[in-house]
């Protein structure tokens, strides 16, 4: 293997740049550090930074060993951990790159030292805090309501974040215009006695892990030259989102050297309220004025019209922050402009996606490759109502965790049994074929089921199976003489870091929870002020421009369709007196229908998000006169001839698509395309129920079939 870890494309060496754009490859062979790189969204962070510890593996800079890589989820460092193998990094005979998050470095680090720096058995790591935050919140008088307690716990993981102490809460909150679950006082009170539970208990919070082993390198010098010796290289990704618990224990690791990468994007800082900051990531060039500085900004994940939006949102950034933003460039090839909906309702909003969503599986994209965002987790019951409704498949990020299971844990059990008796022959495909064997015990077919069995519980079952199986093959392709306890060993470090595979089913996530992850297509909905930016980040600007970041990571993780849609009311028949979110002013085109809804009082002296009557002007009081686009008392005027031609047509596209017609149009559509009879694509979508997706697949059909029965 020579000097590098491998060759070709996987090579760790000068073959870690084959490929790459030259921004890339100047951060891959940057001098070996400091080296900052400012990553815009798509543009291939993860396959850099992986390429620049290659490299510097492979160029004899450092040995794998030697290299400390963080990240901020399990997901992300199991992702890290599996390109970093594929590139050939950990090669026979070589330690493996450490690529964890902060907190499983941390814990690691503490056990290893704890005999040395407190003695006896390490204490034990706390499941949740909620028990000792309960009896330390009933001792202060404190409320006692889940709510209410776990808003307790996320103010003392904020004031642990920020190194802040429970004598020196109060001041600090102050300063922080924190939003204080109770008395500022009685808080401090709940985190002080928190803390005096918790140690007597000889129990540690995740918290603790990074504070107890920052003060083990710092007050103990044998231990901070024992790590110094075997860690030499530090990479740290998501820079923008450290917190000063963490800066303290980079600096500790770092004791006083500088070989350390950090990459990182200002514009995706979306965790402030938890104590991160940008600030770390915007001063690092002036904390080291040699580092290496590389701008990373061509989008290789969007096309250019998700691009061009994106740019459209955090290009209104308000902020030191946004003095720093990176404008992403667009790479693929075009694609559909991002698509507005404004829904009267939630109700039909949530519907109407479900509709979309179903259009889109039967172009060809997989349920997998498509997503729901909101802000808020309560937003998702409506949308998991209507996708089930629809039939759709669904799995909501944050629930059940994949390895938890039933059927995989069962599944898993039976492989382990298998493994015992497996042949010596049975690695690389052979595995592959035994595992399938096994798992088609378990229940997966070669096809999904069908009929009432493919629905539910089902279908999950399944799913969950191929996705065993598919993570075998991926395996193999990895490391070919891979056999089955080396596939459970993967298993088990993805069960660990919490990396489950791809099941099929559309997903539905916060915002939040989606940072990292990407779909061919990304449904934005919800998007009303109050909900997107949050009603309590009103007043406060820095809140709101965090706000503003987040919608920005919700746009950016959409491929190649993006959705955008609100609802001016809650529920089916209330009070329409919403107003779509600020951010979308200015990216919603002007000739959109969506954007000629007035959101306060229009021209005509309509009532709040109300439309008017195309004949008379007044505002129009219910969704089936919005529809049709007139008062109801005035008299139709509909082409009954022409009505009767689009009902043929809608059966006969209903009956080749095999779905139900009102998939096609509805009948209120139908009759408004019969009394309105538009001449051109800006008339068919200034009618409600008539889409960009409707637009693309009916338009030209309906324009044909208009046109022919004009008089």
């Amino acid at each position: 293997m020579g000097s590098t870890a491998g060759s070709g494309e996987n090579g760790a060496g000068s073959d870690a740049v084959a490929g790459l754009d030259p921004e890339q490859r100047a951060a891959v062979l940057a001098p070996r550090g400091p080296v900052c790189v400012l990553a815009g969204a798509g543009t291939g962070k993860t396959r850099t930074i992986t390429r620049r510890i290659a490299h510097l593996v492979g160029s004899g800079h450092v040995s794998s060993g030697q290299v400390l890589a963080v990240t901020f989820t399990a997901r992300a460092a199991g992702e890290m951990r599996t390109r970093l193998r594929a590139l050939g990094v950990d090669g026979p005979g070589r330690p493996p790159v450490q690529a964890r998050t902060f907190h499983a470095a941390a814990l690691r680090q503490l056990r290893y030292f704890w005999p040395r720096v407190v003695g006896g058995a390490p204490w034990e790591v706390l499941e949740g805090k909620l028990r000792f935050v309960g009896q330390a919140a009933q001792r202060a008088g404190a409320p006692t309501t889940r709510e209410s307690l776990r808003d307790l716990a996320g103010e003392i993981e904020w004031a642990k974040a920020s190194l802040v102490a429970p004598d020196d809460y109060a001041a600090a909150a102050g300063r922080a215009a924190r939003d204080v679950p109770g008395p500022v006082e009685q808080v401090a009170k709940v985190y002080e006695t928190y803390e005096t539970l918790k140690n007597r208990a000889e129990q540690l919070d995740f918290d603790d892990l990074l504070l107890h082993t920052s003060a083990a390198l710092e007050e103990h010098p044998e231990v901070a030259h024992e790590f110094h010796e075997r860690y030499r290289c530090f990479v740290v990704d998501e820079f923008q989102d450290v917190t000063p618990a963490q800066h303290r224990l980079l600096r500790a690791w770092l004791g006083g050297r500088d070989d350390l990468t950090v990459v990182g994007d200002a514009n995706q800082t979306i965790y402030s309220f938890a104590g991160a900051s940008p600030s770390y990531l915007l001063d690092f060039p002036r904390v080291f004025p040699e580092a290496t500085v590389v701008r990373l900004v061509r989008d290789y994940r969007s096309t250019p019209q998700v691009v061009s939006a994106a740019n459209t949102v955090i290009g209104a950034a308000r902020g030191r922050a946004a003095g720093s933003r990176l404008r992403l460039e667009g790479q693929r090839p075009p694609g559909p402009e991002p698509d507005f909906a404004e829904h009267d309702d939630e109700p039909a909003e949530a519907t109407a996606v479900a509709a979309a969503i179903g259009e889109l599986v039967e172009q060809g994209v997989p349920p997998a490759e498509i997503a729901v965002l909101y802000r808020v987790n309560a937003q998702s019951e409506a949308y998991e109502k209507a996708l089930g409704d629809a039939g759709i498949a669904y799995q909501v990020r944050g629930g059940e965790r994949f390895f938890q299971r039933t059927e995989v844990r069962t599944a898993i059990a039976a492989l382990r049994t298998a493994a015992t008796r497996a042949p010596d022959d049975a690695t690389g495909d052979n595995m592959v074929s035994l595992v399938r064997a096994v798992l088609g015990e378990q229940g997966l077919t070669e096809a999904p089921p069908a009929g009432s069995a493919g629905e539910g519980a089902a279908r999950q079952r399944w799913e969950s199976l191929r996705a065993l199986a598919e993570l075998a093959e991926e395996l193999v392709t990895t490391v070919p003489e891979a056999d089955l306890g080396a596939f459970l060993t993967e298993l088990n470090a993805r069960a660990q870091a919490q990396h489950p595979p791809t099941v099929q089913g559309v997903t539905l996530a916060s915002l939040h929870a989606a940072k990292g992850l990407e779909w061919d297509a990304v449904f934005l909905v919800g998007l009303t002020d109050g909900t997107m930016p949050i009603q309590h980040a009103d007043g406060d600007d820095d809140a709101v421009e965090e706000e503003r970041r987040l919608f920005y990571v919700g746009v950016t993780r959409a491929r190649v369709h993006l959705r955008l849609s609100w609802a001016l009311s809650r529920n089916a028949g209330g009070r329409r007196s919403r107003r779509r979110s600020r951010f979308l002013y200015g990216l919603v085109p002007e000739e959109h229908p969506a954007a000629r809804v007035p959101t306060g009082r229009g021209e005509n002296g309509g009532s709040r998000g109300k439309p008017t009557c195309r004949l008379c002007g007044k505002p129009l009081p219910d969704p089936a006169s919005a529809k049709l686009g007139r008062c109801s008392t005035h008299p139709s005027d509909v082409d009954e001839e022409l009505l009767e031609a689009l009902r043929t047509w809608r059966s006969a596209e209903a009956k080749s698509r095999s779905v139900p017609a009102y998939v096609v149009f509805t009948d209120a559509t139908l009759i408004a395309l019969a009394e309105q009879r538009p001449a051109d694509p800006s008339g068919l979508v200034a009618i409600p129920g008539i889409g960009s997706s409707k637009l693309e697949r009916y338009g030209t059909e309906v324009l044909t079939l208009l046109r022919e029965h004009a008089s």
